[in-house]
């Protein structure tokens, strides 16, 4: 089992910048495709950002491609999403989630393990 812990979440300008965090209880990162999702009131889960095992490839949606920068650290177990530009429209609540696969994916059934959220607000 893959406990994933989420922080950094909070209250931002528009045009701001937040970087969330995703620690894992596992011992070894390494192993895992990560994924950040979102999901605002009303809509469904959708993709963010998604980073190999290695750390060396990335996947972004296009909304915020360009905008937010996906990385890990394996050595301290952690994955993180550094959100640049920041719009209201960003407002969710971020999912960071674990993927046994080796392939980057943006399907939310791929992934196998879930964190509780933190929740990002983007005033106007």
């Amino acid at each position: 089992q893959v406990q994933l812990v989420e922080s950094g979440g909070g209250l931002v300008q528009a045009g701001g910048s937040l970087r969330v965090s995703c620690a894992t209880s596992r011992r070894t990162l390494s192993s895992l495709t990560m994924g950040w999702f979102r999901q605002a009131p009303g809509k469904e889960r959708e993709f963010v950002a998604a980073v190999s095992w290695s750390g060396g490839s990335t996947y972004y949606a296009d909304s915020v491609k360009g905008r937010f920068t996906i990385s890990r650290d394996n050595a301290k177990n952690t994955v993180y999403l550094q959100m640049n530009s920041l719009k209201p429209e960003d407002t969710a609540v971020y999912y960071c989630a674990a993927d046994r696969g080796s392939i980057m994916s943006d399907a939310v059934y791929e992934y196998d393990y879930w964190g509780q959220g933190t929740q990002v607000t983007v005033s106007s």
